[in-house]
């Protein structure tokens, strides 16, 4: 039986990851940048301007909203440390997009870098 550290070696053998180093271009090029972990780790913070659809409704969520649903749409893909991005985008590939991307390291690599995180403006209770 493979474990889940055995699906995301196999996917990520299969998938395109984009390095830490090369990922502020691949987001600017990207059509759409979409985080994939759940509700609460996206609230925390998240990177600037990624859509947030966890794992879990990612097939459903772009199968169902057509503008999202293109072949050729450039997808850039990350979670908290890349095993769900690289599961995801390998998902993606299999519904015949052509242009996916998943960032090495998640969210995880790019805020230890000091890159920009977005976070919620909640009201402070004083």
């Amino acid at each position: 039986m493979k474990t889940p550290h055995d699906l995301v070696i196999a996917a990520k053998a299969l998938i395109h990851e984009v390095s830490l180093d090369d990922a502020d271009q691949a987001i600017r090029d990207a059509d759409v940048l979409l985080d994939v972990r759940e509700a609460d780790e996206y609230a925390a913070g998240h990177l600037p301007g990624a859509v947030h659809v966890s794992r879990g409704m990612l097939e459903f969520k772009l199968g169902g909203t057509p503008e999202l649903s293109h072949r050729d749409l450039k997808v850039v893909l990350y979670c908290k440390t890349g095993g769900r991005a690289a599961l995801a985008a390998r998902s993606l590939q299999d519904m015949g997009y052509l242009n996916v991307q998943s960032l090495a390291g998640g969210f995880d690599a790019w805020a230890a870098a000091g890159k920009p995180v977005a976070r919620p403006n909640l009201p402070a209770f004083d």
